[in-house]
This record gives structure tokens, C-alpha cells and sequence, in this order.
């Protein structure tokens, strides 16, 4: 019986501590932060479509921030591409923040990397100072909340299995209370 108990204990423990995002496997380069509440982003993109990440609510959103000069975004780039065309349309917001540069430099560097992204414009760099990246690229991972969970510094190969799979976690993570 004190057996079963504390199997029953134990099974519970881990079923909790799982559900609370504890015990998600963080692949290369992902850092589990405190959680807290995403900073403001409104933009416009690069046709002057206005995008609010507050309209993103209740989903997970990929907040990336990127430059045309920065070689791992270069890199990066495609990779995010492949990992928005399958995780899309399960549900994965994509809101990829171009750090202030000019639309013909955009233009032309999404033309050749990227062609399906639908780019952020930070013209003059306040969302990305607000959002404080130590560098570029940097990508924020925000819950269906609104706060910003997860942080990556540097490229990754977003569209490999353990990404996916890590995303995926995410985007069906029951919330935290």
C-alpha cells in the first residue's frame, strides 16, 4: 500500500511539475526566463500593414528580431521560413521585427532568403530597444498570456525536429496560474 502510495505521489509530482512547463527539454541555444509581460510592439510592415502583438493574444508568437548585415541571420533565415510554413497553420504566430533599416534593403534581402515573410518594420528602432536583444538575431518565445517565456540568442535551425517539437510544446502548453 505505502508502495502504491508514493508511486501515486511520484506519478502526480511529474504530471504537475509537466504541466507547469517545468520539465520541457530546452534544445541548443533555448533559455528559460522569468516569465514577464511582453513589451509593447506595434509596427507596421513592410507594405504599411499595421500589426499589433496584443492581437496575437491566446496564441504562442515567435517575436524575432533580425538585420540584413547580421551573417546568422542570413543563415537563419530560410530555417524560419520552413519552421512558419509548417507550424503556421497549427497556430504559431511569426512576428519577425527588421531592426532599422530601410524597405529596398529588406526588400531585397527577404527577395533572396526568404520570399514568403512578412517583414516588421522597426524604422526607428524603438520596439527593438524596448525589447532590449543583446544582439542579433534574437528571438523571444511569448505565451498565449502575453509573457515572454523564452529567449534565443543567435541563429537555430528552426525548422529541425527538436525545434518543431519544442514549439509545438509550447503551443499546446496549458497556462500557467
Amino acid at each position: 500500500m505505502k508502495y502504491r502510495l508514493c508511486i501515486g505521489l511520484l506519478v502526480s509530482f511529474f504530471a504537475t511539475a509537466s504541466l507547469a512547463g517545468e520539465l520541457i527539454k530546452l534544445p541548443d541555444g533555448i533559455i528559460r526566463l522569468d516569465a514577464y509581460p511582453a513589451p509593447a510592439l506595434q509596427v507596421n510592415d513592410i507594405d504599411g500593414v499595421a500589426y499589433d502583438l496584443q492581437d496575437d493574444k491566446g496564441a504562442l508568437v515567435f517575436v524575432h528580431f533580425w538585420a540584413s548585415w547580421c551573417g546568422p541571420c542570413r543563415e537563419e533565415m530560410p530555417a524560419i521560413q520552413r519552421m512558419a510554413k509548417r507550424l503556421e497553420p497549427e497556430g504559431i504566430k511569426i512576428a519577425l521585427i527588421n531592426t532599422a533599416e530601410d524597405e529596398d534593403t529588406v526588400f531585397s534581402f527577404l527577395a533572396t532568403l526568404a520570399p514568403d515573410i512578412r517583414a516588421l518594420m522597426d524604422v526607428d528602432g524603438q520596439v527593438t530597444e524596448a525589447w532590449k536583444p543583446r544582439g542579433l538575431p534574437a528571438t523571444y518565445l511569448v505565451d498565449q498570456q502575453g509573457q515572454v517565456r523564452y529567449q534565443a540568442l543567435g541563429g537555430r535551425p528552426w525548422d529541425e525536429a527538436v525545434y518543431l517539437d519544442f514549439l509545438r510544446t509550447l503551443m499546446t502548453e496549458q497556462p500557467v496560474r
